[in-house]
């Protein structure tokens, strides 16, 4: 469905804003993240991510090939909720933590090289293991370009409902609003602090489309429907987002030149 821009979005965003921003107010206790007894007697949270779910997150750390060591804990913080299909949700604020397995600087002539992987997730005290591989990364200052808007809003225009644009091309119509691709066609909503999208494969890419039959909303905070790959980031390169063997195992690379990642850096990841 192609759907145009214009002026008649802000008012839909007003009415809709709270629509969908109350389903994603916390539940009442009966539908809040199911929690099993382990032996020892202490409550662990039983999430059950299904592969396929887009984890949109940012970093905790700068880092680079240059001063890196092999074994280096890194973290990132989950930027959006996270809804899974049993109605359970990844909150927010959540935080990942994997480690570096190995690093090379760059140094005659050859390609700087860091392989991580992220495989634990922290929520409320409790750690889950989890596996990623990535979709998409892109620099701080593109996260930043993507929450700015497009324009200055006017006197009495809501700073929400102005018009921004996604990492990837999507526009994104103010909170409550639709979110379309660069076609004008319409691929989900925006809520407070993120996106809802049907997430889609761009043909001239390596990255999928929806995992399994379910084709159902996925959470990507500032990034567009069919982002994959880097943006911001000159000279570096996913060599292996870590969906194939070794898995999990994410290698960047950057050529001529040492590769460097900094806090505020965004990763969109996907759950294995």
């Amino acid at each position: 469905m192609s759907i145009g821009r214009g002026r008649g979005f802000f008012c839909v965003g007003f009415s809709l804003a709270f629509t969908v921003a109350a389903c994603f107010l916390p539940l009442g206790s009966a539908a809040q993240t199911t929690v099993s007894r382990s032996s020892g007697g202490q409550s662990q949270p039983d999430f059950a991510i299904p592969p396929g779910t887009i984890v949109p997150a940012r970093l905790n750390q700068t880092f680079s090939s240059k001063n890196a060591q092999a074994g280096q804990v890194i973290t990132a913080r989950i930027m959006q909720n996270v809804p899974l299909p049993n109605g359970q949700r990844l909150p927010a604020g959540a935080k990942l933590a994997g480690k570096i397995i190995s690093v090379q600087s760059a140094a005659n002539g050859s390609k700087a090289k860091i392989e991580l992987r992220f495989d634990s997730l922290i929520i409320r005290r409790q750690t889950i293991p989890i596996l990623t591989s990535l979709r998409a990364l892109a620099g701080f200052m593109e996260v930043q370009a993507a929450q700015t808007p497009e324009y200055t809003p006017g006197f009495g225009t809501p700073y929400d409902w102005v018009p921004t644009r996604q990492i990837g091309g999507d526009e994104v119509y103010g909170v409550g609003g639709p979110v379309t691709n660069p076609d004008g066609e319409r691929v989900g909503s925006a809520i407070y602090g993120g996106v809802l999208v049907h997430v889609r494969a761009r043909p001239d890419s390596s990255c999928r489309g929806p995992v399994g039959e379910e084709d159902r909303l996925q959470a990507l905070w500032v990034f567009s429907a069919d982002a994959c790959g880097v943006y911001g980031l000159n000279r570096t390169e996913i060599a292996h987002a870590g969906r194939t063997d070794p898995v999990g195992t994410i290698i960047l690379t950057a050529e001529g030149q040492d590769l460097k990642l900094r806090t505020g850096d965004a990763l969109l990841l996907r759950s294995r």
